[in-house]
């Protein structure tokens, strides 16, 4: 069903199916249920507690608890401009991401609160029904999204349009709730189909959780499927598998498929409110169905072009350039790179924007990277690609002795994360291309390098 916003879900499903099990998850080392009318009830309590605060922007360092998602619920309902945080995140990030979001009020881990508490305005906008979420940057480029629970909502609804699930399915979230993959495919999916959503025990548990609770349905990021699949803690009750926020290698999609599950793809952003297309099982897994909701073009230049009225965010909260940049005349330019087959289904061939999308969801800023590496190698040109999840540096003027390369770059290296660091080299023959300004043109390297 499509909903307006959190508050019309929470009232349809207590009125309908009051008795329903809307949530289960652990409390005290035990698996407790909570049904679509407590849920309503508690949310209810809380918004009213927080409206008896002088707060109006509330950011919630997010662990994916039961509590957890009362507080988001009740923050919206309560008319507060909500704002999603990784608890997880770096204190550089979240400190650079609490001075951006201009909040003045926090919920999460007491030291964490105690950490950004000084960093809080005295007073902020507020903006009832805006919800923020961090692009998923490795940096504190990452941009603040301005979207509403009625996008999310919808983004939900043609999700379940295309995937539906039932009040007898329960789907497994699994995912960060401060990313909008893991928010709208690990939470509003399953409640706006009136299905039970089972609420996972963290990283600790990911190899325990599918068998404890029984899912028929999970979301999934390729890196936390491929660890469910190397652990074989797949439940044999699952019956769908929707995977999101980065490319997916064939091998984990044939795994999956090994399980007896349907296995689907989807792609989205969170400028869009998550998913605009998907696969349906069915054969080619990369063909996907666009959203109901949805219109995808393509440029000339193979740029992918989303026009989705319902679901588009308002823009980068305060930073109306970058929004201009990309949103124009109510298109979303993407920066990826795609083609629709004669059915109309989207096909992703690769990106052109500044980022790359590791397997794990998390995305790697080029520009900065790229700098390091040049720096390095006296200012030599480079170029970074992902190929097979592993990024690989591109360097022109043929083949030569590498060794001296590693040796440079090596510190650089060092100070990234192990997935994020360089695995390969390969040597262009010629010089790299460029725009008239000068940039190279990753995504024309990738493609020739593809023979596309």
């Amino acid at each position: 069903m499509r909903f307006s916003g959190f508050s019309e879900l929470l009232f349809h499903w207590a009125e309908q199916t009051p008795d329903a099990p809307a949530l289960r998850y652990e409390r005290h080392g035990a698996i407790a249920v909570c049904t679509f009318s407590e849920l309503l009830d508690r949310v209810n309590a809380r918004a009213d507690a927080l409206r008896g605060e002088s707060k109006r922007s509330y950011g919630i360092l997010s662990n994916g608890s039961f509590d957890c998602v009362i507080e988001i619920f009740a923050s919206v309902l309560a008319g507060r401009r909500t704002v999603l945080l990784n608890e997880n995140a770096a204190d550089e990030v979240l400190s650079d991401q609490v001075k951006e979001a201009e909040l003045d009020a926090l919920w999460g881990d007491p030291d964490l609160c105690d950490m950004l508490q000084p960093l809080l305005a005295e007073s902020a906008e507020g903006g009832a029904g805006r919800l923020l979420f961090f692009t998923s940057g490795t940096t504190s480029r990452a941009k603040a999204v301005v979207l509403t629970d009625a996008s999310l909502m919808n983004s939900a609804y043609n999700g379940g349009a295309l995937l539906p699930l039932s009040p007898e399915d329960t789907l497994l979230c699994m995912l960060p709730l401060d990313h909008v993959f893991g928010f709208v495919c690990g939470l509003l999916w399953g409640l706006s189909c009136g299905a039970c959503v089972a609420l996972s025990r963290g990283q600790r548990h990911y190899h325990e959780d599918c068998i404890l609770f029984r899912p028929t349905a999970l979301s999934a990021v390729p890196a936390l499927l491929g660890f469910l699949l190397k652990f074989r803690a797949l439940n044999p009750e699952l019956r769908l598998i929707l995977i999101g926020a980065g490319g997916c290698p064939e091998s984990i999609l044939t795994a999956a498929k090994a399980a007896d599950a349907r296995v689907c793809f989807g792609y989205g952003l969170t400028e869009t409110s998550s998913g605009v297309a998907l696969s349906l099982g069915e054969g080619d897994p990369y063909a996907m169905t666009v959203c109901p909701d949805d219109r995808i073009t393509i440029a000339d230049d193979g740029e992918v072009l989303i026009e989705a009225p319902t679901c588009i965010m308002q823009g980068y909260w305060r930073r109306p350039a970058d929004t201009e940049a990309v949103l124009k005349d109510g298109v979303l330019h993407t920066g990826d790179l795609g083609a629709l087959d004669g059915d109309g289904k989207l096909r992703l061939t690769g990106r052109k924007k500044e980022m790359l999308v590791l397997s794990d969801g998390t995305k790697l800023y080029l520009p900065e990277y790229e700098q390091a590496l040049s720096d390095a190698l006296g200012g030599e040109p480079v170029c970074v690609l992902l190929i097979n999840d592993q990024p690989i540096l591109v360097l022109e003027g043929g083949m030569r002795d590498p060794a001296p390369i590693w040796a440079k770059i090596r510190p650089v290296l060092d100070a990234r994360p192990r997935n994020q660091q360089i695995r390969f080299i390969e040597f262009y023959e010629k010089p790299l291309p460029r725009t008239a300004s000068g940039k190279i043109m990753r995504w024309a390297v990738q493609r020739e390098r593809e023979g596309l």
